[in-house]
């Protein structure tokens, strides 16, 4: 081979590889593989904890709240809000409770008739199946993660339909759930953040039962919205 010809045959692998290279990276990721990871990650797990933010906007008001979020097989939930003020939403996978330390009420409901945006998060350590809870489960590649490199997806809870416009799930590399924007109906929206993550770790169920304070109401609510 002349020099020339070997020239133009290193230059067209060269091109070639390139090429290949850009096509590789330019392959949009999945969403039945991103959604599938997701599933095998979250139910693989027994136990969850982990710092969340929780911020709000609609009706003219906006909000920010902050705590820690506890959850475990099977249908266990706990949300401690410490930021600005104090207060608990947890479920032993029965009954759920609302409670704010300081007030002479807790308000209490049957788990099997809550309708709150925190609720679908505790089947996340369970059977967890994303394309069959979300409708039109996709990539939404128009919005930006809030962290780069990771996956965003878009559906609509089957649970909330009549609810929600739609609902945004950031996903880790490591198939974790980083964020949660939910925008209703009415315009409003809410949003959770999950940072530090700590997989497995030992809860006793006691820390998913409420035993209100002497001298504190039990209301039966029909609704739990702090």
């Amino acid at each position: 081979m002349t020099p020339v010809c070997r020239t133009q045959a290193l230059s067209l692998f060269a091109a070639t590889i390139i090429l290949g290279a850009t096509l590789c990276v330019a392959q949009p990721p999945d969403v039945h593989k991103v959604a599938d990871a997701v599933d095998k990650h979250y139910n693989s797990l027994g136990s969850l904890e982990t710092p969340f933010e929780e911020s709000y906007r609609g009706g003219g008001m906006a909000r920010v709240e902050s705590g820690t979020m506890w959850l475990k097989k099977p249908g266990k939930m706990r949300w401690e809000y410490t930021s600005p003020t104090q207060k608990l939403f947890v479920t032993d996978g029965k009954q759920v409770w609302f409670y704010v330390p300081g007030e002479k009420q807790a308000r209490r409901m049957a788990l099997r008739d809550l309708d709150d945006l925190r609720s679908p998060l505790r089947y996340l350590l369970g059977h967890t199946k994303l394309e069959k809870e979300f409708i039109g489960l996709s990539l939404a590649p128009d919005q930006k993660p809030a962290t780069a490199g990771n996956a965003m997806l878009r559906g609509i809870p089957k649970s909330m339909q009549d609810r929600m416009s739609y609902v945004l799930i950031e996903i880790t590399p490591q198939f974790n759930i980083a964020r949660i924007y939910i925008e209703e109906l009415d315009g409003s929206a809410t949003e959770f953040r999950f940072t530090q993550q700590k997989e497995n770790v030992v809860l006793n169920d006691k820390r998913f039962r409420f035993t209100p304070p002497a001298g504190v109401e039990v209301m039966e609510a029909k609704e739990l919205q702090p």
